[in-house]
């Protein structure tokens, strides 16, 4: 039986706000400076994608995938890393295409659908005996573990995942980006993606011949530039493809979706029902929390990320057997 269920968090009294949960991470949590080692996995068509890994010996290995336009450098980065280190976990950080610093080779980026890269890091990671036994995803992160998930089903290799704050229906979270106050995260995302997208092509002729300063929408940009660098005929095919949602009830791994009512990305109307979800899914609603928020705690001084707490402590649950496949020291 599918299973939703209500969260346990609680926002932090000076924190009750979606946004004020939403950005109090990205402007006041510290970030750890962890020792990781770099691996850069050659892709099949030719191009690349930059893992960093934060090894413990003999411990259960952790794929943690990020966010729209995310990298090391966001805030829930590092900070996941090294919780997962503290509760017994290996981790491995996947940069999606484009992202670790280095533009990717290809005119073709990274986006919400694509899957094949998250198919193709496992099995490189598998043939060399470092199949990790979960994965982490956060936002389009989320998207794409769920939709590999659905798309694999039984055949997932994964004993385990993790999806926050997902952008379930990506044409809803798009329209949603363009209104009210939430309309400074679509502009503030938007100009990172024109930002990504210069920086590529200072060095080559851009591929396209689009005028960056006239897309005034994520929306736009995914219309006029995403979906015809990557095969789809628009933003709306671009959108119907590649959306988690559709995908839910097909997952037979064990998965824990961790989502606020209040996420300012998205509509309430936005999360799934429990028709929706197969039986391997639990659906976990917090009314506050805001996008990969999630604060609390009694005082400023003494902030409380509950969201690692909730990761860690779910995945102990899941892989409490001990067997793992993760050996590398």
């Amino acid at each position: 039986m599918s299973k939703l269920t209500h969260s346990t968090f609680r926002p932090a009294w000076w924190l009750q706000s979606p946004h004020l949960q939403t950005l109090w991470p990205v402007f006041f949590r510290p970030r750890p400076k962890l020792k990781l080692q770099a691996e850069r996995v050659e892709l099949k068509d030719g191009d690349f994608i930059d893992l960093a890994w934060h090894p413990r010996p003999n411990s259960p290995l952790v794929l943690v995938i990020h966010g729209l336009e995310g990298s090391l450098r966001s805030h829930y980065a590092q900070t996941l890393l090294l919780a997962l280190h503290n509760a017994g976990f290996a981790s491995v950080f996947m940069h999606l295409r484009g992202c670790s610093g280095t533009p990717n080779r290809h005119a073709s980026s990274y986006h919400s659908g694509r899957t094949a890269d998250v198919a193709e890091v496992l099995a490189y990671l598998h043939a060399s005996g470092r199949m990790p036994d979960a994965a982490v995803g956060f936002s389009l992160g989320g998207n794409l573990i769920l939709k590999y998930a659905g798309e694999t089903g039984a055949a997932s290799g994964l004993k385990a995942i993790v999806a926050v704050s997902t952008p379930f229906q990506l044409q809803e979270c798009a329209r949603k980006l363009e209104h009210g106050f939430a309309r400074v995260y679509g502009q503030y995302l938007l100009r990172n993606l024109k930002g990504a997208y210069r920086r590529k092509f200072s060095q080559r002729q851009p591929p396209l011949p689009v005028k960056l300063d006239a897309l005034g929408t994520i929306f736009a940009f995914d219309d006029q530039v995403t979906a015809p660098l990557n095969g789809f005929a628009g933003a709306e095919d671009y959108y119907a493809r590649s959306s988690s949602g559709q995908f839910l009830s097909q997952i037979q791994t064990p998965a824990l979706i961790i989502h606020a009512q209040d996420d300012p990305f998205m509509y309430p109307s936005t999360v799934p029902d429990a028709s929706m979800l197969s039986d391997s899914v639990t659906l976990e609603l917090a009314a506050h929390g805001g996008h990969v928020g999630f604060v609390g705690g009694n005082a400023p001084w003494r902030a409380e990320y509950w969201l690692e707490q909730r990761i860690t402590r779910w995945l102990q649950g899941q892989l409490a057997d001990g067997s793992h496949t993760f050996q590398q020291g």
